[in-house]
């Protein structure tokens, strides 16, 4: 029998943390992050971190693992998060995931990344590229067309352009590999459960959190966060929060505006996240927050 590995996820606000503490307590289990946010020191109020006392009431992991400078990519936190739960099952504890960033979370039931190296001196010739004369190029080398890839994206359009010209196969082609690859967790028995609440009351939920984390001092967070790089991490300053803030900093947002903006984005993230978790997720419980007990959280 597979080895069972349980993760939580949900929307952000939903209620994730403070039941992840109460199962793991529960059963002397030890949390892992999947929060793309969260590898960050230094990036605590704008992502609801846990806090150090809810960190001490249960081992965390994959928690302020890197600078806020650092960019993590899903590469490297498949193989942060394999030896984390290697090390907690050679412990003899049960480990806990918890999160809700789709493509991290997506990384414990598919495969997410193929094994194309890509060398840095090819990454560096196409970068040169003009996107019209990447996408051009990509053509090329797929007579028979690119099919799902979104042109419009020169990001994607790039990535792709170099993996065919890294292991000068085409897309279909590497898409064909990539179907037949087993996902990383794939020696595991992943039970997946999805925390949900009624929409008005997610809503004042989150009016609730953003307001408690600009009295804390948000503000004052991001300013110390850009001196030590946030603008180098374009993928953590865009972050809900965190670019309201910049943009408020940078002259472009009213302080009075603030609030309500963080407020908006984030209704708009949660709708994402429930697009997401409905067509990406693979057969899981979904349990409402209201009435939920330790024990029935897992179905246990």
């Amino acid at each position: 029998m597979k080895p069972v590995l349980h993760v939580l996820t949900g929307c952000t606000a939903v209620g994730k943390t403070e039941w992840a503490l109460r199962w793991a307590e529960a059963r002397n289990a030890e949390i892992v992050s999947c929060d793309s946010l969260l590898f960050y020191r230094g990036m605590n109020l704008g992502t609801a971190k846990p806090t150090a006392a809810e960190q001490a009431r249960v081992p965390h992991h994959l928690i302020d693992i890197c600078a806020v400078a650092e960019r993590m990519d899903i590469t490297q936190y498949v193989a942060k998060a394999r030896a984390a739960i290697g090390d907690i099952t050679a412990r003899g504890r049960p480990v806990l995931v918890t999160g809700g960033s789709g493509f991290y979370l997506k990384a414990f039931f598919a495969p997410v990344a193929d094994e194309v190296a890509v060398p840095a001196a090819l990454r560096a010739e196409v970068a040169r590229l003009a996107p019209a004369e990447a996408l051009a190029r990509l053509r090329g080398l797929n007579p028979a067309g690119l099919g799902a890839l979104d042109t419009s994206n020169p990001r994607r359009v790039t990535r792709a352009l170099e993996r065919c010209l890294a292991s000068g196969r085409t897309l279909p082609a590497l898409a064909e590999d990539f179907a037949r690859q087993p996902g990383p967790f794939a020696d595991w028995q992943v039970e997946l459960t999805r925390l949900e609440r009624p929409a008005d009351e997610l809503a004042g939920r989150i009016e609730v959190r953003v307001a408690a984390m600009l009295r804390a001092g948000l503000v004052d967070e991001v300013r110390q966060l850009l001196g030590a790089g946030l603008r180098d991490n374009p993928s953590a300053a865009r972050a809900i929060g965190y670019r309201e803030v910049i943009d408020l900093l940078d002259g472009r947002l009213p302080e009075e505006k603030l609030a309500a903006e963080i407020v908006k984005n984030t209704r708009a993230l949660v709708k994402k996240q429930r697009t997401w978790f409905r067509t990406q997720l693979p057969p899981h419980r979904t349990v409402a927050v209201a009435g939920l007990t330790v024990g029935g959280l897992f179905g246990s």
